[in-house]
């Protein structure tokens, strides 16, 4: 738990990190300003003790690993759901409210 340990204070004040979807055990987080580490968009994902994060525009994985079939379901979904996750990125850097995504079904 890593990187979620390293960002634990963006969890306080104003640094929120809302779940924006969870399927298959798979959760999805965006931190809310954090446009500095990685400098793209992207999204954080949990699944039991691994942990990933992965841009959005380009579906790469940043940092972190991800067992291989949920890293597949992972970015199956973002592609689905790309402009969606743009939006709520730009929400989240700006320190706005995301909305929910669909999960895959």
């Amino acid at each position: 738990m890593l990187l979620f340990k390293q960002n634990k204070d963006l969890n306080k004040g104003k640094f929120k990190m809302p779940a924006i979807s969870m399927f298959y055990g798979i959760i999805i987080y965006l931190y809310y300003m954090d446009n500095r580490q990685h400098h793209l968009s992207h999204i954080h994902a949990m699944y039991q003790d691994s942990e990933v994060i992965v841009s959005i525009e380009e579906g790469k994985v940043l940092d972190g690993s991800f067992p291989n079939n949920k890293l597949k379901l992972l970015l199956a979904w973002m592609e689905i759901h790309k402009d969606e996750l743009i939006a709520d990125w730009k929400l989240a850097v700006e320190g706005q409210e995301t909305y929910k995504i669909e999960p895959l079904r």
